[in-house]
């Protein structure tokens, strides 16, 4: 306290001093006159200007002479290290203004300038922790990996840095690909900061991808605790844990805690479809047919889906298709929607009420074309007795129809044969559901739009069925007429087209890459 009066003192007189001076070389005409003793002095300006410097930096060095001698008092009085402190605050000023040029070089992009001041830092303080933060940034701003990791090593030292040197490591080894290790250390990590967003998240995509689900169940209710996720968020995520835990007993033979999982998982997301299948499959393995139907039933309220009417119809294997039909009707009360249409054309089918079947399904086919609607009017046409090429005609339209809706990542869009928990593309959880995938496909390059009119004409498609029957032999005549850029005379495009004809409807329907089979022989 003394000594840093004693420089703010020293420093007013010293302003003060040179304030007089320069006003009282601006006043006098003959420069600036010193006298003292016998001795006179007269300066010019260039000799003022280099008095007055000469003077500031002798009053500088006799700042630190003060100092100096203040310190040598103090170590004389009997503090042992008061000289060593005099130097060693110079030393630190340069430190700290190193570590702080090394942290804006950092985050300018610099590496290279980021790790000489680093090492420069390093030097001159003793405390390590921030320039082994520096270091090991600057090195793994630098590619350095290695040299990063064994700084962040270092600051697994420090109380107050141990958690940033494990997130550090925990980064080296997601980037590197090592799983095992990094979920170790993200584990680490949780323990050290249990509310830590990152490492959280982290560590629960570790785990999905490890399959460890009941890891991530534990780590999913510290996301719960630290007020991150909604309750119901958390009940449909905590759901899909414990749908695949109950997924994982089942692969190791443990029906019972698998069927006791699945049960979980219903209670927690009724909605979720493969937990409402699964656990309908655990009430029937018990004997409890009718908490399976109900169960199926609400699933079905909410989400009608072909796996739900599948399960259903498990219920009751022995019943015959009439007897299934009438015991549907009462899962088709709770939404009717075109699932539930295409679901009972089905089961009219099986029945061989194909007329019923064609009354369920309206026009569906036109309103919401899919691939199995097609494969449906094309089933009822091979019931009802129609002709070979109306059925080869809605085969073929099936060709070129929409998928319909399948289980799609509303992340990255792709799409899956069935419902997993972890999206196979991008990676990210529980985030499928039951949509119609986009299609923006547009007209085939291979024209199988066009399938249907070669295949076979459609019930009720033309209003003149014979009419398009002649301007089809017109067209095949006419190009029967020209073969690789050489013209034919009339009775040899004559004899072509009735082989084009015959061959037409004598060979199977066009295969899924829209080619005809005779220009395939």
């Amino acid at each position: 306290m003394f000594w840093t009066v004693l420089k703010i003192a020293l420093f007013l007189l010293a302003v003060i001093a040179l304030t007089m001076g320069v006003e009282r070389f601006l006043d006098s005409p003959y420069g600036l006159r010193i006298a003292f003793a016998d001795v006179e002095l007269n300066l010019g300006p260039v000799q003022a200007a280099l008095a007055a410097l000469a003077l500031l930096v002798a009053l500088w060095l006799l700042m630190k002479l003060v100092g100096l001698l203040v310190a040598l008092l103090r170590f004389i009085n009997g503090d042992e290290t008061a000289i060593s402190r005099y130097f060693e605050r110079a030393r630190k000023r340069r430190g700290l203004e190193a570590l702080t040029d090394g942290f804006l070089a950092l985050a300018a992009g610099e590496g290279e300038t980021a790790f000489a001041k680093g090492r420069k830092a390093e030097k001159l303080l003793e405390n390590r922790m921030l320039t082994n933060l520096l270091m090991a940034q600057a090195a793994q701003a630098k590619g350095n990996t290695a040299l990063a990791g064994e700084y962040y090593k270092r600051l697994l030292e420090e109380d107050r840095a141990r958690f940033i040197g494990v997130q550090g490591l925990l980064r080296q080894q997601i980037e590197a690909g090592n799983d095992d290790k990094a979920r170790k250390l993200a584990e680490k990590a949780l323990v050290l900061r249990p509310a830590h967003a990152g490492t959280q998240d982290a560590l629960l995509k570790l785990q999905n991808r490890a399959s460890d689900w009941q890891g991530a169940r534990r780590t999913l209710a510290e996301v719960k605790r630290s007020g991150r996720l909604p309750k119901d968020v958390f009940y449909r995520r905590d759901a899909v844990l414990a749908l695949q835990q109950a997924q994982a007993y089942a692969d190791q033979g443990a029906n019972s805690m698998a069927q006791d999982l699945a049960i979980e998982a219903q209670r927690l997301a009724p909605g979720l479809v493969p937990a409402a299948v699964m656990a309908a499959r655990a009430h029937l393995a018990r004997g409890s047919k009718r908490q399976a139907a109900n169960l199926l039933k609400k699933a079905w309220k909410q989400n009608p889906q072909p796996e739900l009417a599948q399960a259903y119809a498990e219920i009751e294997p022995a019943e015959t298709p009439a007897e299934r039909v009438k015991r549907f009707e009462k899962l088709f009360a709770y939404n009717d929607d075109d699932e539930a249409k295409m679901t009972r054309a089905e089961l009219l089918i099986g029945a061989e009420d194909f007329p019923g079947a064609r009354r369920a399904m309206g026009n569906l086919h036109e309103t919401a074309p899919s691939q199995r609607a097609m494969t449906i009017m094309a089933a009822i046409e091979q019931g009802e007795g129609s002709d070979d090429a109306v059925v080869r005609g809605w085969l073929a339209r099936a060709l070129t129809a929409p998928r319909g809706p399948q289980w799609v990542c509303d992340n990255c869009q792709h799409i899956h044969a069935r419902w997993v928990a972890v999206c196979e593309h991008c990676e990210s959880f529980d985030t499928l559901s039951w949509q119609r995938p986009p299609d923006s496909s547009g007209p085939s390059p291979t024209g199988t739009e066009m399938l249907p009119l070669i295949v076979g004409a459609l019930r009720g498609a033309s209003p003149e069925p014979a009419a398009d029957a002649d301007a089809a032999a017109e067209t095949l005549a006419a190009s029967a007429r020209t073969v690789d850029g050489d013209t034919m005379t009339e009775a040899e495009a004559e004899t072509v087209t009735k082989e084009e004809t015959s061959d037409t409807a004598e060979s199977p329907p066009s295969g899924p890459d829209g080619a005809d089979p005779s220009e395939r022989r």
